[in-house]
């Protein structure tokens, strides 16, 4: 399984075993595309996922689109490892930061 798919596979899974509604697929906002949303009761959150090759600069972009648009929440997904090393005052309430490790482990880097 290539490293994306394995990002996707596992962020599904993440969000699926929590009782939420995931759809994989890209989605339009805007000028942008973000990877994939989550629904639950009342609330949206999209989702921009970026590997290792991946511009998180770029990421950060599309996930404010999202909130620009009507997201209530965006989330940018990433391995743990790069995760620890973005600035954290780019992220807050509305938009988070989610890493992920090596055993498929999702959690929240930013906002703590």
């Amino acid at each position: 399984m290539t490293n994306e798919r394995w990002l996707r596979f596992a962020i599904a899974k993440h969000f699926r075993d929590r009782g939420l509604l995931v759809s994989m697929h890209p989605i339009r906002v805007g000028n942008a595309i973000v990877d994939a949303e989550v629904v639950g009761k009342g609330w949206r959150m999209a989702l921009e996922i970026k590997s290792t090759r991946d511009d998180v600069v770029r990421g950060i972009g599309q996930c404010t689109e999202a909130l620009a648009k009507g997201y209530q929440t965006a989330a940018l997904v990433t391995s743990l490892q790069r995760a620890r090393h973005l600035n954290p005052q780019v992220f807050h309430e509305r938009f988070v930061l989610l890493g992920i490790d090596g055993k498929r482990n999702i959690r929240q880097v930013y906002p703590l």
